[in-house]
């Protein structure tokens, strides 16, 4: 044991020797600073972790914060996607699957199918009427009048397509098109 420069033997504080008077039972402790007692008493009644000071946020909190941020501003994005724009290429998708339902249906019967738009939509000839929609999805797309599609009854046809674009905003355009071989596609209209 280590000793003292009086040569005493150095014992360690406990409990008994480091208070020199305890105060009586029930009584708060004091530890030399008013309040002192109080602030024990009510930060030991805390459940753990509350009394810790908050300084700021975590980088998990401003992560979360930071993600949730970036899907709102993602939602409203899509949210405010122009319509016409959707519209258009709505209508493009279906014309080119109606043009390949109709082109199976020519190579099936042997009888031609020609394609033409009319004022309220557009037309196959010879096709029963009623067998294919014949109306635009809406009221906003186009094509030049003038345009006709043949689409059988051979296999093979010659290069075909048409031009779509929107009655509001003349500038969206898509170009409905086959190669002859394969199925009609949706593709960019060249640039002019």
């Amino acid at each position: 044991m280590p000793t003292s420069a009086a040569g005493n033997e150095c014992v360690a504080p406990t409990l008994v020797t480091a208070c020199t008077a305890l105060p009586p039972e029930g009584a708060a402790p004091c530890l030399g600073r008013p309040g002192a007692a109080a602030s024990l008493i009510s930060t030991a009644s805390r459940p753990f972790g509350i009394n810790r000071r908050h300084r700021g946020f975590t980088l998990l909190e401003l992560l979360v914060v930071v993600a949730i941020m970036a899907l709102a501003s993602a939602g409203v994005a899509f949210a405010l996607r122009d319509t016409s724009q959707t519209l258009l290429e709505r209508d493009a998708a279906r014309l080119a699957a109606l043009l390949e339902s109709a082109r199976a249906q020519s190579r099936a019967s042997g009888m031609a199918v020609r394609w033409r738009p009319t004022a309220e939509g557009f037309h196959f000839d010879g096709i029963p009427g009623g067998a294919l929609p014949e109306r635009w999805l809406g009221n906003d797309t186009a094509t030049r009048a003038d345009a006709l599609l043949v689409l059988g009854p051979e296999p093979i046809i010659g290069r075909q397509a048409v031009l779509l674009q929107s009655v509001s905003q003349p500038a969206q355009q898509l170009l409905v098109a086959t190669d002859g071989v394969r199925p009609f596609t949706v593709v960019a209209p060249p640039a002019r």
